[in-house]
């Protein structure tokens, strides 16, 4: 396992992260560990979760996958130091006017609950899940940079932000000496690719801005277990549904013929491949649900794209 910088860090992060919004959803607690314990035998060092994970499952109250990263952590005896344990906080944990969004007060009591249902006493990497129209993000930047200075969180990103506000973030934090953000987690695959792409690669690269790209393969359409005409069993079928497109199979098709080309790879290996041949990508998140999904996204470790093979998914996936 090759290990990258988080941006403008000393933070070495292994170059796939492991996804955890599946955990207390399509996988229980058992099935996540054994994924966890997976992950971290292959290498897997960087491990990313939100507090609000799975609070849309019916009697799931929120926090159930970082709870179940906490007892993992407590269970295998795995000394904190060597995972890089990236949280968010953002999104709605309960009915109460300030038990969501990017106020001073939400950010305050939302670490203290992710503190302790991940069972630490820091937070390697704290996000915000998305920007806050109506918080002004000196307020949240200046939340953030106390938790940093009090020893609760390392470093702080953003997840969902355009081009703008990232900007703007940016600049807040330098005019008021404010924390900075060390990364960005964008929606960005080969079938969304000028969400990330038409401005916000361009911002990461100049400001040093490490890139952790959320749902690499669009929701598992780029695994190739959707084919045209097939009939698939899955929780998430329904978001993939908008890539039934001719564009869609032909890409599929032409990842395939790579893969083989290339020595027997999955399709869901050469997307990932895609991600880590390019320069500003640092760690594409994987969800995988089970373990044959876990080894079968470990294999894309070490594995690059010639300029040649790169080029064509590009052409394939061109946007304007």
């Amino acid at each position: 396992m090759e290990y990258r910088y988080l941006g403008n860090t000393g933070l070495q992060v292994s170059e796939l992260c492991l996804g955890t919004m599946q955990f207390g959803w399509s996988a229980d607690e058992a099935l996540s560990h054994q994924i966890l314990s997976q992950a971290y035998a292959g290498g897997v060092n960087f491990i990313d979760t939100a507090d609000v994970y799975s609070r849309w499952v019916e009697g799931n109250p929120g926090g159930v996958a970082e709870a179940i990263i906490g007892r993992w952590i407590k269970q295998s005896g795995i000394p904190r130091h060597k995972l890089v344990i990236a949280t968010k906080v953002r999104g709605k944990m309960g009915e109460g006017p300030n038990e969501g969004g990017l106020s001073r007060v939400h950010i305050m009591q939302a670490v203290e609950d992710s503190l302790r249902r991940l069972g630490t006493d820091y937070i390697d990497l704290y996000q915000m899940h998305a920007y806050e129209e109506h918080t002004p993000i000196e307020e949240s930047l200046s939340a953030f940079d106390d938790l940093v200075r009090q020893g609760k969180v390392r470093y702080i990103g953003a997840s969902n932000f355009p081009a703008w506000r990232l900007m703007q973030a940016l600049w807040a934090s330098q005019r008021l000496r404010l924390e900075n953000f060390s990364s960005l987690q964008p929606h960005y695959h080969l079938l969304n690719r000028a969400e990330f792409e038409r401005e916000l690669a361009d911002v990461c690269r100049t400001y040093g801005l490490g890139v952790i790209p959320y749902s690499p393969l669009a929701g598992g359409f780029l695994t190739g277990k959707y084919r045209e005409g097939a009939q698939v069993d899955s929780v998430r079928a329904r978001g993939v549904q908008r890539y039934f497109k001719p564009q869609g199979w032909e890409l599929l098709n032409k990842m395939e013929t790579m893969g083989h080309a290339k020595g027997g790879y999955s399709i869901s290996q050469i997307a990932l491949a895609w991600q880590l041949s390019n320069p500003v990508i640092t760690s594409p998140i994987i969800g995988p649900r089970d373990l044959e999904q876990l080894a079968d996204n470990l294999g894309a470790v070490g594995l690059r794209l010639s300029q040649e093979e790169k080029q064509a998914l590009d052409e394939a996936t061109a946007w304007s």
